[in-house]
């Protein structure tokens, strides 16, 4: 492969909020930033929870209406869509799910943030999303880069791979 050819900047979308919505985004940054990749994070909509000081350590795995679900592990029995709406079940599955991620040094959602912005990683919020659900720049973790227009996010993503998580 020539030089020519390697990805040199990522723009990941990061749309959902719960613990397994948050981490692949994050997980391609670091990894891009791991390779020299220039690497942009726009999180919009529930994916803003990543980036939300409040709620960013406290997110937890989706079990209601998760068709892939199983247990007690990936290899494991189908869990009934159904049974994904029973109190505590979230819950269970976050600590099984954080204990697997830390047998890996996997870091939390915030230590994971801070890693990639000491990275160079760039950070951003979907202003659109922002004003919806009327938030303000003081909501968010410090290594937010500010709050951008869809606009303004593809013409930082000029030339980049954009991956939508």
């Amino acid at each position: 492969m020539s030089n020519d050819d390697k990805i040199k900047k990522v723009s990941i979308i990061v749309s959902r909020g719960s613990l397994e919505g948050i981490y692949p985004g994050l997980i391609m940054a670091n990894g891009a930033r791991m390779e020299g990749i220039e690497a942009n994070l726009f999180f919009t909509f529930f994916g803003l929870y990543g980036v939300l000081r409040k709620y960013m350590n406290d997110l937890k795995v989706a079990t209601v209406g998760n068709p892939a679900m199983r247990v007690p592990d990936a290899k494991g029995f189908p869990l009934p869509t159904w049974m994904g709406a029973i109190p505590g079940m979230s819950s269970f599955a976050t600590v099984m799910m954080k204990k697997e991620m830390d047998k890996l040094d996997i870091p939390p959602v915030g230590e994971f943030i801070e890693m990639i912005h000491d990275a160079g990683g760039k950070l951003y919020a979907c202003k659109a999303t922002v004003d919806m659900f009327h938030l303000s720049e003081d909501d968010f973790c410090p290594q937010m880069d500010g709050v951008l227009t869809v606009g303004d996010f593809y013409e930082i993503s000029a030339g980049a791979q954009i991956i939508f998580t």
